[in-house]
């Protein structure tokens, strides 16, 4: 009774808005059901070679890049509420369309285009939630917002597999492409500019530092790199692997990877609230996560039976857990000590679109040229790195303070 209370208590006193945001957030990830099956659907669709693949999905993870880059201006122009309302609506138009792209350079071109409008939406969500929580709960508000995304992340491909076993491809791009439109319907309903409550008082804050000559906060985007390129494996790498190497059909791949999104859901947010206490070192935290995610990758390798592919899942969900929401929580905090919050949440956006760019390309390459096996042991080499940027980032503010 006691764990049942705690876990309700750990969402008590978030803003109605950051409820509607995290429920528009799970729609709009849900949606998104055609990234995890992107690389399945390229190769085995539409006959491509993972070279081929892997350039494609460079220009996903370039799209991503400047997408969160326009997002940010446009947000700074025009308001959060109409570059999300626009991202949501259009990107789900792209998606439908999508699906009539069948040729190389196409695919380059709608694949970037779709995620250049698809990810304007990620740097005005963090805008809209610091609009609409309280300081004192923003680590929380973060956290459901992950909580939906990781949510939708897990229906996604488990309805998405589901749907590519009764109604084809096609059928995906269609529910893909009309959850975005909902969502933006959704959006203008509760989150109106016009309603009372969701009125948005007007900061002036001014600039005291610049992000690009923080030495601390440059140390940690290195291992945030490693760290997003690693963990992006899962949405394109990884589905490869349990379909080429242990012939997991569609369906079973979608269930396993919703494992993720379960967990997180269960457990994020009380794990979070937990471990929130000035007790815990945030760098200790962030060590044990990427030993967690690192052990993700190097179990793949002992992979005799489906149970260890679970264990892996499990492993890297738990990395994941103790990994995002606090470099989240380090990125806020760095960018509230300088006022400077639009620079420095930019820079943290663009740090995992930045891992798009290479992380898919990279990991298809890897396979292609010496397989899975190593390909993993690469991966869990650079989690460990990573945690040498996390000690060298502790030294850093040990400094700071001296």
């Amino acid at each position: 009774m006691n764990i049942f209370k705690s876990y309700q208590n750990s969402f008590k006193g978030l803003s109605p808005q950051i409820w509607w945001l995290s429920l528009i957030t799970l729609i709009n990830r849900a949606g998104t059901m055609v990234v995890p099956f992107l690389s399945l659907y390229l190769t085995e669709n539409l006959g491509f070679t993972l070279s081929n693949v892997g350039w494609i999905m460079t220009a996903f993870g370039l799209g991503s890049v400047c997408g969160a880059w326009l997002g940010g201006k446009l947000t700074n122009r025009f308001g959060f509420y109409k570059v999300m309302f626009c991202s949501l609506f259009i990107s789900g138009l792209m998606f439908i369309g999508l699906q009539f792209i069948h040729s190389f350079v196409g695919l380059c071109i709608g694949v970037f285009f779709l995620l250049l409008v698809a990810d304007s939406f990620r740097p005005a969500l963090f805008v809209a939630v610091a609009a609409y929580c309280k300081p004192e709960n923003r680590t929380r508000s973060i956290t459901l917002i992950r909580l939906a995304i990781n949510l939708g992340f897990s229906l996604g491909p488990a309805v998405g597999g589901m749907i590519i076993y009764t109604m084809s491809y096609a059928g995906l791009f269609w529910i893909d492409g009309i959850t975005c439109v909902i969502a933006a319907l959704l959006f203008v309903y509760v989150l109106n500019e016009r309603k009372k409550g969701n009125e948005i008082k007007e900061q002036q804050i001014g600039v005291k530092g610049s992000p690009y000559k923080d030495k601390a906060y440059l140390v940690f985007l290195c291992a945030l790199l490693l760290i997003g390129f690693t963990f992006l494996q899962y949405f394109s790498t990884i589905p490869l692997y349990y379909s080429e190497v242990h012939h997991l059909s569609e369906k079973e791949i979608g269930w396993l990877m919703s494992l993720n999104g379960i967990v997180i859901f269960l457990i994020e947010m009380p794990l979070v609230a937990y471990f929130e206490n000035e007790r815990f070192s945030k760098y200790r935290i962030l060590v044990i996560s990427a030993l967690l995610l690192s052990a993700s990758f190097l179990v793949l390798n002992i992979a005799v039976n489906f149970g260890v592919l679970i264990a892996g899942m499990v492993f890297m969900s738990f990395g994941e857990m103790l990994n995002f929401p606090f470099l989240n929580s380090f990125a806020m905090d760095r960018a509230e000590k300088y006022n400077n919050q639009g620079e420095y949440m930019a820079l943290f956006t663009m740090g995992f679109s930045v891992s798009h760019i290479f992380a898919h390309n990279s990991g298809m390459q890897l396979i292609n040229r010496f397989g899975y096996e190593v390909t993993w042991y690469i991966m869990g080499v650079l989690l460990l790195v990573s945690i040498l940027f996390f000690a060298w980032l502790r030294n850093i503010i040990k400094n700071e303070k001296d």
